[in-house]
């Protein structure tokens, strides 16, 4: 398989990666939420909310595209097409909280709703920066055309899984297993057994520190590229 070269390794940051796009009062909001996860609370403090959270996320969001763009190229999308609500779906979960303790969002070059291809998921709250990549979910096809491709280059699939920067920010590749395999892939999966996972991703966290930090942008830019291989094998092996 040939992998797509990282030519916008050496390219520079906008000026914007120096900006500080979250202050003290977005950490709090998200301590206070957790002790007061109630639509009264939320509602008296919904100012609070408009100008220190949901306001300043999105023009995080806003320049984290323009500079994921650089080497995704040109989307139809905007932040606000990524960006994830605030409100829980409770209607079939226990936990009847109304709000997620959390700001979040999917980005892909293939849209929010698209979850079959790489991308970018972000969430940060007060406990800090959960940054996720690779393919969350894949269906039957694409599971099968990930598999075969790394059958059909082995090595080049584990020096990318192996490699020392990968680790030491990802660990491992996340995920559930199936336990039985198509008996084509079965031999295969003794010399890797990361063919059983039904999905592909991984994830680092950086410390809510860096929330408040005015180089956040480029942390998590840099954070993102070490998945850049991974990201590239997926990409070509969905075609």
């Amino acid at each position: 398989m040939h992998l797509v070269s990282s030519t916008y390794l050496s390219q520079p940051l906008s000026c914007k990666t120096t900006m500080q796009y979250f202050d003290k009062a977005y950490i709090k909001f998200f301590k206070d939420l957790c002790k007061n996860n109630y639509k009264e609370w939320f509602h008296a403090n919904k100012k609070t909310y408009e100008s220190a959270v949901k306001d300043p996320f999105k023009v995080f969001i806003t320049d984290l595209l323009t500079e994921l763009e650089k080497e995704w190229g040109p989307t139809d999308f905007q932040a606000k097409d990524y960006i994830m609500r605030i409100n829980r779906d409770i209607r079939f979960s226990k936990d009847k909280s109304p709000y997620k303790t959390h700001m979040g969002a999917m980005m892909s070059k293939h849209g929010r709703k698209e979850m079959t291809r790489p991308g970018i998921f972000l969430q940060a709250n007060h406990e800090g920066i959960l940054l996720y990549g690779g393919c969350y979910q894949l269906a039957k096809e694409n599971l099968y055309n990930v598999r075969k491709a790394i059958i059909d280059d082995l090595k080049g699939f584990q020096k990318i899984v192996n490699a020392k920067s990968f680790k030491s920010t990802y660990g491992e590749i996340q995920g559930d297993k199936h336990k039985r395999l198509p008996k084509e892939f079965q031999e295969a999966a003794e010399k890797e057994p990361l063919i059983y996972k039904k999905g592909f991703f991984y994830g680092s966290k950086l410390p809510a520190s860096d929330l408040t930090e005015k180089n956040l942008l480029n942390k998590v830019m840099k954070t993102y590229r070490v998945g850049d291989k991974m990201n590239a094998f997926l990409e070509e092996a969905l075609g």
